[in-house]
């Protein structure tokens, strides 16, 4: 057994470090905006990549949560709950699909549509037994599984994690003709984020997403999108696919669907896809519970509306055409869909760390991801003025940081 000499955390010394998180203590929040333990506010601009879409403590999703509180929040899977199948129907409506199969997390949901593509290729393409193949992304994040981070690039997620998961093909993102190269007979799948998040909000050229659709139909292989961030109203629409006419056969979905107050996953898809995954094969104690359920519905009953995603394209519009102003002053891309935003920060001024360090001291979170990029994705409920209070804030770093 090794020891380590380095000292915990001052702050939380008694939590495994597993993240690195800015100096604030989170107390309360409401809407847009968080307080501290000091009192201070500060205007969310991460939203909890995206777990927080309409909100800290959205009235409605905390009166649905509140209500299933005073009947019933957990019964295990081998019982009905009246609640599962209201929410399952009208999450089922809005991906335009037949089946849920719900679970807890985003890594989770992954898990289960490998699963569910590895079972439909045997059972139904006709792959021999362990054969089958998945082909993935570069730069893709899918969650922290042992088999997620088996097929991932990145080496901080990777090392020391060994050995993994045989059974994925990485290409290019964004190659369609990278996708088509590597399709075999025993490929039973394409596991894309139709927007790649935790890479620097990386948005695909037109007709990626279309072109897949037509690879997936011409060799019989199941096109999954991972739709977690990107799904839910972020990019402007219901799902991100929505954005090419798209439908993939398997939507991965999670974070917004528990409304920021439980978790919540699901895989959605047909009865000819889904329904392989027979009794006992596959399942969670807490997966569909009431409670989530009943949150989970009432998250769906909001998006039926259209009012959110609609938010989300003309304050995305807003919000790009703001940042894009200081390309050149400190910025030297920005890549936007939705009200999504990866911000990539002139290395001659700090890393994003750095400058999502000097935001937090003005009043605005932000996160940063591989170095020099950060990612403004808030609540789809935030104000434009609240937007550009925000970017002046990111204005205002920049311009000290560059002397």
């Amino acid at each position: 057994m090794t020891t380590t000499t380095e000292q915990p955390d001052a702050t939380e010394p008694h939590v495994a470090e597993n993240y690195l998180p800015l100096p604030v203590t989170i107390a309360h929040g409401e809407g847009a905006w968080v307080t501290d333990s000091d009192g201070k506010r500060y205007l969310d601009m991460l939203a909890a990549y995206s777990a927080v879409n309409f909100g800290h403590r959205h009235p409605d999703l905390v009166a649905a949560a509140e209500a299933q509180l005073q009947r019933i929040t957990l019964t295990s899977r081998a019982f009905r709950s009246d609640q599962l199948e209201p929410f399952a129907n009208t999450l089922a409506q809005l991906c335009k699909k037949e089946l849920v199969l719900p679970m807890n997390t985003g890594a989770e949901a992954v898990e289960t549509g490998i699963k569910t593509a590895r079972a439909w290729g045997y059972r139904v393409k006709g792959v021999a037994a362990d054969r089958a193949r998945i082909i993935v992304a570069k730069g893709n994040f899918h969650g922290r599984t042992t088999t997620i981070v088996g097929f991932s690039d990145d080496p901080v997620a990777r090392q020391d994690f060994g050995p993994f998961a045989p059974g994925f093909d990485a290409v290019a993102y964004g190659d369609v003709d990278a996708v088509r190269a590597a399709i075999t007979p025993d490929t039973v799948a394409v596991l894309i984020e139709p927007v790649q998040g935790e890479a620097g909000v990386i948005v695909p050229p037109e007709g990626y997403l279309r072109g897949i659709r037509q690879l997936c139909d011409e060799h019989n292989v199941l096109f999954i999108a991972d739709e977690i961030q990107s799904g839910l109203g972020r990019c402007g629409s219901t799902f991100a696919c929505d954005r090419e006419d798209v439908v993939p056969d398997l939507y991965l979905l999670g974070k917004a669907l528990g409304g920021g107050i439980v978790p919540v996953s699901a895989v959605v898809g047909n009865r000819d896809v889904l329904g392989v995954i027979r009794p006992g094969e596959h399942g969670s104690t807490f997966g569909g519970n009431p409670l989530a359920a009943a949150i989970g519905h009432r998250v769906v009953q909001m998006l039926h509306t259209g009012r959110y995603q609609e938010r989300a394209q003309l304050l995305g519009e807003h919000l790009e055409q703001q940042l894009q102003a200081l390309i050149g002053h400190g910025i030297t891309e920005v890549r936007a869909v939705g009200l999504w935003v990866g911000i990539d920060i002139d290395p001659a001024i700090g890393t994003g760390r750095d400058i999502a360090v000097r935001l937090l001291e003005r009043g605005v979170l932000v996160k940063d991801t591989h170095g020099q990029t950060i990612r403004m994705a808030p609540p789809l409920v935030v104000r434009p003025t609240e937007l550009d209070w925000a970017v002046e804030q990111l204005r205002l770093v920049l311009d000290a940081a560059r002397g």
